[in-house]
C-alpha cells in the first residue's frame, strides 16, 4: 500500500491569511499605533484585493486579541489597561521559567545558540539604535524556551498571548531597551543562568525582569493617556 503522504501538498495561504499575516507584523513592529484606526478601504487598495479579505484578516488579528472590531465604527489595534499588561506580566512569570527548564532538559543545545543568537542580534541593534530590530531580537530570545520545551501543551498556552507580548515589546519597552543597558544586561544574566542550570536563580532574575517590563509599559502608557 503506498504512503499517502507521499502525495500531500501545502494549501496554498488565502489571500485572508496573507494579509492577515503582514498586518500582524505591521502591528507589532509599530506601523499601527496602540489603539489606531485601521482604515479597511486604504489597506485594500495597497493589497491589490476587495475589502472581503480584509475584513476576514482583522477578524483572524481580532481573535489573536491584536484587533479590535467596533460594529459600524471600524477596526482598531488593541490597546492595553495596566490591568491587562499586570495580568500578561503574571502569566509570563509563570510560564517562562518552566519552559526554560524544560527547554535545558530537552534541548539545552538548541536553545543555547539561538538564546546566543539573540542576544548577539540586540547587541548590534543598540549599536544601531533600531528599536523595531532589538524588539524581534528580544521576542526570539524569550521564545525560545517555548520553541525548544517540548511539551505541546506549554507551547499552546504561550501562543495565546504571544503576539500581545511581541507587539506591547516593540511598542512600549523596545525604544527605552535600545537606549539603556539594563535590560541587555538581565538578558545575558539569563542566558548565562540557564548556561549553568541555576534555575532557582533564573526564576527569580526573570521575575525581576518582566516585574520591570511591566512597571516601564504601566509608564509608557500613563504617559500615552496623558499626552
Amino acid at each position: 500500500m503506498q504512503n499517502p503522504s507521499r502525495f500531500k501538498i501545502d494549501a496554498p495561504k488565502s489571500l485572508a491569511s496573507q494579509v492577515a499575516d503582514r498586518l500582524r507584523e505591521a502591528i507589532i513592529d509599530g506601523e499601527f499605533a496602540l489603539g489606531a484606526m485601521i482604515p479597511e478601504e486604504s489597506l485594500a487598495a495597497q493589497f491589490g484585493v476587495s475589502r472581503t479579505p480584509v475584513r476576514e484578516a482583522l477578524n483572524q488579528l481580532q481573535l489573536q486579541g491584536l484587533v479590535v472590531v467596533r460594529p459600524q465604527r471600524g477596526s482598531y489595534v488593541f490597546e492595553p489597561s495596566a490591568e491587562d499588561v499586570a495580568a500578561i506580566c503574571e502569566f509570563r512569570c509563570l510560564v517562562e521559567p518552566r519552559a526554560a527548564a524544560l527547554a535545558h532538559q530537552h534541548a539545552k543545545a538548541e536553545t543555547l545558540a539561538t538564546l546566543r543568537a539573540a542576544i548577539d542580534e540586540m547587541e548590534a541593534a543598540r549599536t544601531a539604535r533600531d528599536a523595531v530590530r532589538y524588539g524581534r531580537a528580544d521576542t526570539r530570545l524569550h521564545e525560545a524556551f517555548f520553541q525548544h520545551c517540548g511539551n505541546p501543551y506549554l507551547q499552546a498556552a504561550y501562543a495565546t498571548a504571544a503576539t500581545k507580548i511581541a507587539t506591547l515589546r516593540t511598542h512600549l519597552s523596545a525604544p527605552a531597551d535600545v537606549l539603556h543597558p539594563r535590560g541587555f544586561e538581565q538578558h545575558s544574566q539569563l542566558l548565562a543562568l540557564f548556561d549553568a542550570g541555576h534555575f532557582a536563580e533564573f526564576e527569580a532574575l526573570m521575575r525581576l525582569h518582566v516585574t520591570g517590563t511591566r512597571d516601564s509599559y504601566v509608564r509608557s502608557l500613563n504617559a500615552r493617556q496623558q499626552g
